[in-house]
């Protein structure tokens, strides 16, 4: 992790905490070391070591500024598989993603929304795990629908794309965007011909990152990383 991200300023860290674990036995900081650490969806701080116990580590921390920004960018993503999802959401987080829209598809497995990982909210320590890859604290919103039409209902973004392989002609690395974009990622058996038309009609515009068909994993990220490019962001 390059950013130690706590709910507030700490002044103690438990040594059953896995950040004290990982403070001592990863980065191997002694009494009078200083390290990153962060407020999640708030400030950078900067932490030094006053004192290590049995019990814990002891801290002084100071503020160093905002770092919460994300990019005003959406994923809008059919339910997969949830190791895929996991991998999914962990690099989404530490990519920049503003706000990330889980749907349960037509041609998806419906199992997949009630899968443990959402339901213990092991989610949700994969989001923060990405927010610690990225040194960012920002931490998008996972919103979940139940269907393609709820979430488009949901969709207020500049930019609507659709990433699919039937009906997509031009490339996404092509584009020129400007203000915010919502991409919507089917899932492995890619989205239904009435879930096309629904966007369709609500102004998502077909695009293709290329002839070949990916896992929905790579595409996120591929999408994510081009359409950031095309915005102008990174």
């Amino acid at each position: 992790m390059n950013i130690i991200l706590f709910e507030s300023k700490p002044s103690f860290i438990p040594i059953s905490d896995e950040r004290a674990k990982h403070i001592l036995t990863v980065l191997r900081l002694k009494q009078g070391d200083e390290f990153k650490a962060g407020i999640i969806n708030g400030d950078g701080i900067r932490c030094r070591i006053t004192s290590i116990s049995d019990d814990g580590i002891s801290v002084e921390c100071e503020s160093a500024g905002d770092l919460s920004s994300l990019f005003p960018l959406t994923l809008m993503l059919a339910e997969v598989r949830p190791i895929s999802m996991r991998r999914i959401l962990r690099e989404a987080v530490s990519i920049g993603v503003g706000r990330i829209m889980l749907l349960i598809s037509d041609l998806g497995e419906k199992s997949y929304a009630s899968a443990g990982l959402y339901r213990s909210g092991e989610y949700k320590k994969i989001l923060l795990d990405g927010a610690m890859q990225s040194g960012f604290t920002g931490v998008p919103p996972v919103d979940f629908f139940s269907s393609l039409d709820d979430a488009v209902a949901s969709v207020d973004t500049d930019n609507r794309i659709l990433l699919d392989n039937v009906i997509g002609v031009e490339r996404l690395s092509h584009m020129h965007l400007s203000g915010s974009v919502t991409i919507a990622i089917g899932p492995e058996r890619g989205w239904s011909d009435r879930e096309r038309n629904v966007m369709l009609e609500s102004g998502f515009s077909p695009a293709i990152i290329g002839n070949r068909i990916l896992r929905t994993e790579t595409a996120a990220v591929a999408s994510a990383m081009m359409s950031l490019a095309a915005m102008d962001l990174i």
